[in-house]
């Protein structure tokens, strides 16, 4: 998730450990802290974009390395603390506050669809749910109403026992309604997976390869219009679905995959790693004698986040130090925002890339274009 998200899940997750035994701001304060510590990986250079993008959310987001790191780390602020309280009851409750904020941003992360690589040391294989997107206000909202009663209690009555009881309550409120907002889209994405399923299932492709892979995740900032991506063997498939469509079909754009390309590229690391990462969500394109790789995952036809030219054309190609290419560069992003509103309201329209494309409006059948 993005870092006010992370800073606030670990300020609450800090009130609700220690809101009651030490000033609420100060836990908010090392709950915040301590939930931004993994994403400080962003900082180390494995000496390509690739192996950059494929190592975040690795060692930093494990819980296994995250519980040997919490020892040292509460040793901090239980010593800072050392005059409200025991020694040893001090420790135990700022490493259970350390801990926690820790293994949740973890765990929220994988929430996402990038990747988490929570299983370290004992599998790399990256986790990554995508039933919630980076973004979303209306999980960061109610945490951040949630702090409010603690933040304001900075230098104000800090030695109260009410308005401590206050804030730790309002912080614990915060964590249910953030959390049951995490298990509504885990829902919203199954009740959506299902509908792609039996659409595919009563509206088959005539004459097009089998469906080899399906991944809904959802629309920036929401969990109503989901974003519906296919995988087979020579094309990819694009579709979005809203809640409020009711039953109205999903209407997929195509677009064609040369598998020969892969066949040529495959021993490529960097193409093996994307692969790996992406779970089998990417393509390979050639433009003017370079060889790119696209993670479809993140990102929106024809924009990506992570898009890496591996390769130049020779006989056989030959690999090149992986360079960044993705980007938005020619989104209009007001259009992009008023399709978002219009498409999640149940708006049957294209994208706006699309339209201004000219492409023709596409049947309700999958892989038609």
């Amino acid at each position: 998730m993005d870092s006010i998200s992370q800073i606030a899940l670990g300020a609450a997750v800090g009130v609700a450990v220690m809101g009651r035994r030490t000033a609420p701001w100060k836990a908010a304060l090392w709950g915040a802290v301590c939930g931004t510590l993994p994403d400080l990986d962003v900082l180390i250079r494995y000496g390509d974009p690739i192996s950059d993008m494929t190592r975040h959310r690795a060692h930093s987001h494990a819980p296994f390395w995250q519980t040997l790191a919490s020892l040292p780390i509460a040793l901090i602020p239980a010593w800072l603390d050392r005059r409200n309280m025991p020694a040893r009851q001090s420790y135990r409750g700022w490493l259970l506050l350390v801990w926690l904020a820790l293994v949740t941003h973890a765990l929220l992360d994988a929430m996402t669809v990038y990747g988490t690589q929570i299983a370290l040391p004992f599998t790399d294989q990256p986790v990554g749910l995508g039933s919630v997107f980076i973004i979303d206000p209306l999980y960061t909202l109610p945490l951040l109403v949630a702090l409010w009663p603690a933040v304001r209690l900075r230098g104000v009555a800090a030695t109260q026992r009410q308005p401590r009881l206050r804030a730790w309550r309002m912080s614990l409120a915060g964590l249910a309604v953030s959390s049951a907002y995490l298990a509504w889209g885990v829902v919203a994405q199954q009740l959506v997976l299902d509908r792609v399923r039996s659409q595919l299932a009563s509206m088959p492709s005539v004459g097009a390869p089998p469906v080899e892979r399906i991944l809904v995740t959802p629309a920036p900032f929401n969990t109503v219009l989901w974003r519906v991506l296919i995988m087979r063997s020579d094309r990819y498939e694009e579709g979005f679905y809203s809640l409020l469509d009711n039953a109205r079909p999903i209407r997929f754009a195509s677009w064609r995959i040369d598998p020969s390309l892969f066949e040529q590229a495959r021993d490529i690391a960097a193409v093996r790693r994307i692969a790996w990462f992406s779970r089998g969500f990417f393509r390979l394109d050639e433009k003017d004698g370079s060889v790119r790789i696209t993670d479809l995952r993140m990102g929106q036809e024809p924009f990506y986040v992570f898009s890496f030219e591996v390769a130049r054309r020779a006989s056989p190609l030959q690999a090149v130090t992986p360079r960044a290419v993705g980007g938005r560069s020619g989104l209009d992003l007001g259009a992009s925002l008023r399709w978002l509103m219009r498409r999640t309201l149940g708006e049957d329209i294209d994208p706006p890339v699309q339209q201004q494309a000219g492409a023709p409006r596409r049947p309700p059948v999958p892989g038609q274009r």
